[in-house]
């Protein structure tokens, strides 16, 4: 939350996990008819299932989810990997990786307040931060991804 947001009586930044498109009426929460609230999110990539290093239902060596198989069980299902190939077929046709799309979309949302990352490499670092530098999702990404959602409404909670 910015200083000026503070200022004019917003309520403090509210914590929570916040991965693409996964979790519902976060936003109205937010709203400032509601609790006018600046959202901070962290696990963005839901534990690396929204990198694409995933897909499939493949988990590369080193991944938490290999490493882990009851880590984050809610994305290993049926539903959730088809809602990220079709986020990933999405990303893949705007010439950007998964993780870019997932971290700009979050930073488009009007009550973010920021974007808590993570990463175990430095070469995934390095993706975070790129996230960020290159051009914004256009509104034709945005609306494809609106779309996604009402498709696939919380997959992670079904299968």
């Amino acid at each position: 939350m910015t200083l000026e947001r503070f200022q004019r009586g917003n309520s403090a930044p509210r914590v929570s996990r916040y991965p693409l498109c996964f979790e519902e009426e976060t936003a109205e929460a937010c709203a400032p008819r509601w609790g006018n609230l600046s959202l901070l999110v962290w696990v963005p990539l839901t534990g690396s299932t929204l990198t694409g290093k995933c897909r499939g239902g493949k988990h590369p060596g080193k991944a938490r989810h290999a490493l882990f198989p009851a880590f984050q069980a809610r994305y290993h299902t049926s539903l959730t990997q088809d809602a990220v190939e079709e986020y990933c077929k999405l990303a893949d046709s705007k010439g950007m990786s998964i993780t870019q799309m997932s971290l700009q979309w979050c930073a488009s949302r009007w009550y973010m307040g920021s974007v808590i990352i993570g990463a175990t490499t430095v070469e995934q670092l390095k993706e975070d931060f790129d996230a960020f530098e290159t051009p914004s999702l256009d509104e034709e990404a945005l609306k494809a991804i609106d779309e996604t959602q009402m498709r696939r409404r919380n997959p992670m909670h079904h299968d």
